[in-house]
């Protein structure tokens, strides 16, 4: 059995002009696992998610996707190794369907080169949408204009989006920003039930939600890696408790 990790960050630092983003972070991750990034407002959560999807480039270190580096391959490319992202602004073609939403981004993942096939002809993509979106709870929606679904929904319905891709690492960016409780929870479960099939990276501000969902959580500050364990752990880390968790519920 391989030990190669899903994911490795060795000693990554990001820096704009003079400014200090991300410091010298390394960290494993393996297969079937949710974990969460956490840290007040500046402590570097954004940058860390733009150099794991390939947004941005680290200024040293490198990400390692099965042993393979990607530290130099463009953004693009990273759906094809296996790597998706959903951002914290909704990302969805409001005027298209549920389901053309999903069979776009489909179409874009498996060839831009085929001029001559009739996508919407072809089954294997469709059925490939209607999987993604029987997994996001969405499929009985799938004929409606994407702009006239709740905010809930738009955020699951980008997450079809990615999972079209059949992403072993997916990336969410605060996947309940601006959900209500029940929202939220149906999220949650939505999360519970793709982390069975794959790894899962999330940045979130809800504190309780983080350390009920997640098996392990990473905490920065100031662009360093300082905290790094279960939600146990995290909760009772002084240096955490001290810069984070005793801050106010807005601190992200």
């Amino acid at each position: 059995m391989s030990t190669t990790p899903l994911l490795a960050v060795e000693n990554v630092s990001k820096r704009f002009n003079g400014f200090v983003a991300l410091e010298g972070i390394s960290a494993t991750f393996g297969g079937n696992r949710v974990t969460a990034v956490i840290g007040p407002n500046g402590a570097g959560k954004s940058t860390f998610f733009n150099v794991l999807s390939g947004a941005i480039r680290p200024s040293t270190g490198r990400i390692l996707f099965e042993g393979r580096d990607l530290t130099a391959v463009p953004q693009h490319e990273f759906a094809h190794y296996g790597i998706a992202r959903s951002y914290q602004i909704t990302t969805i073609f409001p005027q298209l369907s549920v389901h053309e939403n999903v069979r776009v981004s489909g179409q874009a993942f498996r060839s831009r080169y085929n001029i001559w096939c009739n996508r919407d002809l072809d089954r294997a993509l469709i059925d490939k949408a209607d999987a993604a979106l029987l997994a996001v709870g969405l499929h009985g929606k799938r004929d409606r204009i994407a702009k006239f679904l709740s905010h809930g929904e738009q955020r699951a319905l980008e997450i079809a989006i990615a999972l079209v891709a059949d992403p072993k690492l997916l990336l969410l960016d605060e996947p309940t920003a601006g959900m209500g409780p029940e929202e939220t929870r149906d999220m949650v479960a939505l999360i519970e039930r793709l982390a069975a099939a794959r790894t899962i990276l999330l940045v979130e501000h809800k504190m309780k939600m983080i350390l009920g969902l997640s098996d392990r959580v990473l905490v920065l500050h100031h662009g360093r890696l300082i905290a790094d364990g279960t939600p146990a752990e995290i909760q009772s880390d002084s240096e955490v408790r001290r810069i984070y968790l005793g801050q106010s519920h807005g601190a992200a």
